[in-house]
């Protein structure tokens, strides 16, 4: 069975010339199947999320491949780098990062005592607060973490080998328009900036 192509232009009106002849897939055998049932129109914001959704386990499981390498998960690597960015004693309240990795107390909780563990993180009373503690990136950690985000980042090219420089621009300003709709930009007032 041969696959069928759909010859787009996706950026008609703007300066990305980008006509492209796609095969078709996963989602739109699905939707195709939805349009016997509900009416076509009605299922057109899937043809952008159920592919975003799908990207996202891509992405999430070769991240997982590469991070087990260090004996990390995405979770703690999301940890991890909330410290290293946060400025120049690389500290944040248990509140601060679980409120900027949209997490539950439990689940930041449960990654720091994994993370202390192993001496990535330390645990200290907050100078500013008798009864809270502050998360300090140890060196070890900084190490691991930079030795991890190091060999993702060719997985990461790897994903969007099949898209040229433009498309990629092109894509990363329609998916931050999408996201701004979403979410806060960071600065205001968003519990999403971890800073």
């Amino acid at each position: 069975m041969s696959k069928r192509f759909r010859s787009e232009n996706l950026c008609p009106k703007r300066d990305i010339p980008y006509t492209a002849h796609v095969p078709d897939d996963w989602t739109d055998t699905l939707l195709e199947r939805w349009e016997d049932v509900r009416p076509r129109q009605e299922m057109e914001p899937y043809r952008v999320t159920a592919r975003i959704s799908r990207i996202g386990q891509h992405i999430a499981r070769q991240q997982e491949e590469v991070f087990d390498r260090f004996g990390l998960n995405r979770g703690e690597v999301g940890v991890l780098s909330a410290l290293r960015l946060a400025g120049p004693n690389e500290r944040l309240t248990p509140t601060r990062l679980f409120k900027g990795l949209m997490l539950s107390s439990a689940g930041v909780t449960s990654r720091l005592d994994r993370l202390e563990r192993r001496g990535y993180v330390k645990r200290k009373p907050d100078p500013n607060d008798r009864r809270g503690v502050q998360v300090e990136l140890t060196e070890a950690g900084r190490k691991v973490l930079d030795q991890a985000v190091g060999a993702n980042t060719s997985r990461e090219k790897d994903l969007l080998a099949s898209l040229n420089r433009q498309e990629q621009k092109a894509l990363a300003a329609l998916l931050k328009k999408l996201l701004g709709g979403l979410e806060p930009a960071p600065g205001n007032g968003s519990s999403t900036a971890i800073r």
